[in-house]
């Protein structure tokens, strides 16, 4: 399943080209429990998958400060609790530093498809964020030129700034 779904993610990222061979991925190692179960749960990795197709849906929506609806335009944060909220039916706060502290962190190098990625782009933790979408990129919405797309950790821009991963699963 999750190989399909990161052909089907591949092609709608390919556009009219193409669509590239499915190339099978080694198996990640299992995730563990979070340490006091507090933490925000979306019900299982299908989820996580479903949050990448909505947020590659959602590219070149409009950035608006505080906009937590694609039709007015979305802020990162808005985004993610827009995506979240679209797929679980559970509410996100819409403060990019909020919903870290509710999810579990992970390391960088442990990224799924359907994981967030925070950033300091502020002056301060967690003052951005985005969904990670798997091959080292995101999908946010910046302020800079104005529409949501996708990054590339590597970016040095997000390079320098990444300040964190969690995700909303509590164990795999």
């Amino acid at each position: 399943m999750l190989v399909a779904t990161a052909a089907a993610v591949a092609a709608l990222l390919a556009g009219c080209s193409t669509t590239p061979t499915p190339v099978a991925s080694p198996t990640p190692p299992p995730r563990t429990a979070a340490p006091s179960g507090h933490y925000f749960s979306l019900e299982g990795e299908h989820q996580t998958q479903e949050m990448v197709l909505f947020a590659l849906g959602l590219l070149d929506t409009g950035y608006r400060f505080g906009g937590r609806n694609p039709d007015a335009g979305l802020d990162c944060s808005g985004m993610v609790a827009y995506i979240v909220e679209n797929i679980s039916g559970r509410r996100l706060p819409h403060n990019a530093a909020q919903i870290a502290d509710r999810t579990r962190p992970i390391e960088v190098d442990e990224l799924r498809p359907g994981d967030l990625v925070f950033f300091n782009t502020l002056k301060r933790r967690h003052s951005h964020m985005g969904i990670y979408i798997g091959d080292g990129r995101f999908v946010h919405a910046p302020n800079s030129r104005g529409r949501v797309r996708v990054e590339r950790l590597a970016n040095r821009y997000f390079a320098q700034r990444i300040d964190g991963a969690r995700t909303l699963l509590t164990s795999n």
